[in-house]
């Protein structure tokens, strides 16, 4: 029998508890640790509220949990309640899936003041996570700015755009759609370093922007690149930008929001007295795929600004760790002897969800040529024994599936849940 910890219980986990599976059948044993007494991590807490569809990936990951060979081990907080080199003695292998939950810094003057946030604590926000239910930005001012050319800055654009009808349907949760609600951002202006050619935004979520009931994307025909140019790029994003091209036909002028592309735009400094009031934006041009500064600046006002410009690993004690690049050091995701790790962990926040199946696979084909038939540990055994010995309150999928049917429960009408947002609430609403 071979037994497999993972570590964190978002895509990358499930699916290489599936790969593991597929691998051994019944000669594997799969307890996968959480922090938090609720699985699926990215899909819960990352993806937008109003893409249920991607949500429903979660289908997925619950057939493989529910396999008595897989178990979900939440409200457990690794390298705190238990060590990685405690779990080493249990397990034969031990893979961290925690993937990138931290903002990559902004790093820039005055990226402290009040009314700045990282999307992924914004996203966590808006998205129910316990560790950002009190951020409580202040939204009665005119501008936002959105630091950032990817979908995640789309995501932050059309969040703050939309009217409380446009989140029927969603699980956004209820503090937040209370916030937006009385939101009197009139501006949203999504910042740049290079060009339409450039961007890392896919065609569907640029698309969404052009059906908003009050916001109204624009883009400065000035910034396209000659249409000709299209040609060079791959068939996505020549989609993207098109849509670009669609927006750059339209005038924001007198929008309810206006929704506006700013290339060719690095911000400098965020400036503010206790609170940003504008940021300073240096115009820049691509040189060899690069943005360099042209020395020509401006301010651009800003009431409220996210940056959404990447994300970090957290570091776990014991475990080896890149700085530079903002995961575990691995090769091909080999850490240490039985320590490995997967997904955003070993490559860093690239790819989408799906990205994630092939690499759960390649780790496990590594593991099993690493650990043979296995080395006669403890496993969860082993496990459960220090769990009690530690009086840790552990929940399981069963636990889950009560939480998940409380939430559904509460929900507004038309919303598939209203999520609790306090970790004694969950903990409480398992029975």
């Amino acid at each position: 029998m071979r037994h497999i910890a993972i570590i964190g219980s978002g895509p990358a986990g499930y699916y290489t508890a599936e790969a593991a599976l597929k691998q051994w059948g019944e000669d594997v044993k799969v307890d996968i640790f959480d922090r938090l007494p609720v699985p699926f991590g990215l899909i819960r807490t990352g993806v937008a509220p109003d893409h249920q569809s991607i949500k429903g990936v979660s289908r997925r990951y619950e057939q493989t949990a529910l396999s008595d060979n897989v178990r979900f081990v939440g409200n457990v907080t690794i390298g705190q309640d238990v060590s990685i080199e405690e779990l080493g003695g249990f397990y034969d292998a031990v893979v961290l899936a925690t993937g990138a939950p931290r903002d990559r810094p902004l790093d820039l003057p005055g990226d402290r003041l009040g009314n700045v946030f990282g999307s992924a604590a914004f996203v966590g926000w808006y998205n129910g996570h316990p560790e950002f239910t009190s951020l409580a930005p202040d939204l009665s001012g005119e501008t936002a700015v959105v630091i950032g050319m990817g979908n995640v800055a789309l995501d932050v654009a059309r969040i703050l755009s939309k009217t409380r009808d446009e989140f029927a349907g969603s699980d956004i949760v209820a503090h937040a759609l209370d916030a937006l609600d009385v939101s009197k951002l009139r501006r949203i202006v999504i910042l740049g370093r290079r060009g339409p050619h450039q961007i890392m935004m896919t065609p569907k979520e640029l698309g969404e922007l052009g059906h908003l009931s009050r916001g109204t994307p624009a883009v400065d025909p000035q910034d396209m690149p000659d249409e000709a140019e299209d040609a060079l790029l791959e068939p996505g994003l020549r989609k993207s930008v098109n849509h670009l091209r669609a927006f750059a036909h339209n005038s924001a002028a007198g929008a309810d929001i206006a929704i506006e592309f700013d290339f060719f735009a690095a911000p400098r400094a965020l400036l503010g007295n206790g609170k940003v009031e504008a940021i300073e934006v240096e115009r820049t041009r691509i040189e060899d795929g690069r943005a360099v500064g042209t020395g020509a600046f401006y301010e651009l006002p800003a009431s409220l600004v996210v940056s959404c410009i990447g994300y970090r690993t957290v570091p776990v004690p014991g475990v080896p760790f890149d700085e530079r690049a903002g995961r575990f050091a691995n090769d091909e995701g080999r850490i240490l002897p039985g320590l490995y790790c997967v997904g955003w962990a070993r490559r860093g926040p690239s790819g989408t969800i799906g990205t994630n199946r092939p690499d759960g696979f390649a780790i496990i084909e590594q593991i099993a040529a690493d650990i043979g038939e296995g080395a006669g540990k403890a496993g969860r055994a082993g496990f459960d024994a220090l769990a009690e010995t530690r009086k840790l309150d552990v929940v399981t999928f069963r636990d889950w599936k009560r939480i998940e049917e409380a939430e559904s429960a509460r929900a507004r009408s038309g919303a598939p849940r209203e999520k609790f947002v306090d970790v004694a609430d969950m903990i409480r609403a398992r029975g």
